[in-house]
């Protein structure tokens, strides 16, 4: 089965954003460590003292960390409600509650449009993904009609 032939109810997640921020996270986590392991000591004749480079560590990893929960960014249809995990929030969201879901004009990700007027952003499905966020996106609203029926 092909990536564009996904299950209608398979989790949306996103692909390049995804790669990047890993790949980014742990690069961040291995440069801060090594330069704080490198930085002139003061019996090297430096001024960084070892709660210096401990706290570069620390600052290093806790970017490390922010940059990795992009990693964890989807979406997780589930019989009764669609469980968004954004960047900074889960939110579950009843199928009943979707009006409708929009992606164009350049938007970054789709919006879900709730009845009570609310806006919810789904960051699982991405523009950067080109064609496979498009056919995502797709997919998103096919399954929203699919529950607006039931």
């Amino acid at each position: 089965m092909t990536d564009e032939n996904l299950p209608l109810d398979a989790p949306f997640v996103p692909r390049r954003g995804r790669w990047v921020a890993g790949a980014i996270s742990a690069a961040t986590a291995i440069i801060f460590t090594v330069v704080a392991i490198l930085l002139p000591g003061p019996d090297q004749g430096g001024v960084w003292r070892t709660s210096d480079k401990i706290m570069l560590i620390v600052f290093g990893l806790a970017m490390a960390a922010f940059l990795a929960r992009y990693t964890l960014i989807r979406a997780v249809p589930r019989p009764d409600v669609l469980v968004i995990r954004n960047l900074f929030g889960t939110r579950e969201v009843p199928w009943g509650q979707i009006e409708a879901v929009t992606f164009g004009g350049g938007m970054p990700w789709p919006k879900l449009y709730l009845v009570d007027g609310d806006e919810v952003g789904c960051m699982a499905i991405q523009r950067a993904d080109g064609e496979f966020g498009t056919h995502e996106a797709e997919r998103l609203a096919t399954l929203v009609k699919r529950h607006q029926r039931s």
